[in-house]
């Protein structure tokens, strides 16, 4: 998010929504649009305070740098910004991100709002194929202004997990928003966006989540964030320089994943079918460092529980074994040293069962997943090390309407509810 001119993300948001519902209505509709358009209209953007950094104002107050600390501070406090600013007169402050998608959050809040508000989806209902449909038009529109945003076609994970929420996720082919990309200026937007929404999404998305008693945490360890699209960069020039080496490479992580996947799945079937003794486990385990947890298994079914969890942290072993390798190979900091030892470390604290570095990796966070009631004691172990745990949590909810800001009856107090649809 930019101090001042344009931001892009905003811009696509609005104008590819809009879009759509121009795409979708009939002639009748579209003139009362027409007319809605003409008066204007406010968006007031709340940036939460999970997607941004907020430890120098912690330090500021002399806080401990703790959750406790974090939930001190009002909700949706005004976001700071990087005290480094880099050289040149044209140069802006960089918003103090944790590396979470907040951009990506912000596109999909932005166009979902505006598709509710203008009647192209309904999302004020949670169940049912109507729910889904809206939720799949909240996705292609959202996806679409990312990339045209960012100018490329990433992942896709970010937006895909703002509107789904938890999940696992095959990308779509970058084909399918062909038509936005090569548009002609001259051809109307809601074209466009038609054959957009139109197209062979390809996605795949799967039911996914952490086993019961397991918690996913955020760490920021305040040494600066990094440049995704530059680390990438790095990646895909070493790819096209040593394209066995690099294949080679990939393939191992796609294994790495692949195993850590069915081994978290393992223990969610494994919790599913004999709950009393998987509880026994997990709580057991949560109290003590790794290398005690055999002894928490005294029969076959909890044996059975602690190899799975003894092979979901082999799997994420390797998996960081591979993205240094990476890292090295490409001469990009995908798992730097700093976050190394802090890892290694994490690893060995009581009840953690694994940690990384999430997305394309660098300085922006850490994460870890922990057992029971141990990501306490992990939060005041990361505050020794100068991380922060965040609040963020997993949330298979995805996009919905939320009214946790005590400034949004001020905000939409007065304005008139819109009915297009």
């Amino acid at each position: 998010m930019a101090v001042e001119g344009r931001n892009p993300f905003v811009e696509y948001a609005v104008q590819y929504a809009v879009a759509a519902a121009y795409s979708t209505f009939d002639n009748n509709k579209k003139d009362l649009l027409q007319k809605l358009l003409l008066q204007g209209f406010d968006i007031t953007i709340l940036g939460s305070n999970d997607f941004y950094s907020y430890r120098n104002e912690i330090e500021a107050r002399g806080l401990p740098l703790t959750p406790e600390s974090l939930t001190s501070l009002p909700a949706f406090s005004s976001i700071t910004f990087n005290t480094e600013q880099s050289e040149g007169k044209n140069s802006k402050p960089e918003v103090a991100k944790t590396g979470l998608g907040s951009s990506a959050a912000m596109t999909t809040a932005v166009v979902a709002a505006l598709l509710h508000y203008l009647g192209v989806v309904n999302l004020s209902s949670y169940d049912g194929a109507q729910h889904q449909e809206s939720l799949d038009v909240v996705h292609i529109i959202a996806q679409t202004a990312h990339c045209m945003a960012q100018g490329k076609v990433g992942s896709g994970f970010d937006v895909s997990s703002a509107v789904y929420g938890s999940h696992r996720y095959v990308r779509f082919s970058p084909e399918v928003i062909s038509s936005a990309q090569n548009a002609i200026r001259a051809l109307p937007l809601e074209d466009v966006v038609a054959d957009v929404l139109k197209g062979k999404w390809d996605h795949e998305r799967t039911k996914f989540s952490l086993p019961p008693l397991m918690n996913l945490v955020l760490g920021e360890p305040g040494t600066g964030g990094s440049s995704t699209p530059s680390m990438v960069g790095a990646v895909k020039n070493w790819q096209k320089s040593d394209p066995q080496n690099s294949s080679d490479t990939w393939k191992r992580l796609l294994e790495a994943n692949t195993t850590l996947e069915a081994r978290l799945t393992k223990l969610s079937k494994l919790a599913l079918d004999h709950w009393e003794i998987y509880q026994s486990v997990i709580y057991g385990c949560s109290m003590y460092q790794p290398d005690k947890w055999v002894e928490q298994a005294s029969e076959a079914i909890s044996q059975e529980i602690v190899k799975a969890l003894f092979g979901a942290r082999e799997a994420m072993l390797n998996i960081r074994s591979e993205m240094k390798l990476m890292g090295i190979a490409a001469e990009s900091p995908i798992e730097p040293d700093s976050q190394t030892e802090l890892l290694d470390a994490t690893m060995n604290m009581c009840g953690v069962l694994l940690a990384g570095v999430p997305g394309a990796g660098g300085f922006d966070a850490v994460f870890a997943v922990t057992l029971g009631d141990s990501g306490n004691n992990l939060a005041k172990a990361w505050s020794s090390h100068n991380v922060l745990a965040l609040l963020v949590r997993e949330d298979p909810r995805g996009v919905c309407i939320e009214n946790s800001d005590p400034r949004t009856n001020q905000i939409t107090s007065g304005m008139s509810s819109v009915s297009i649809a």
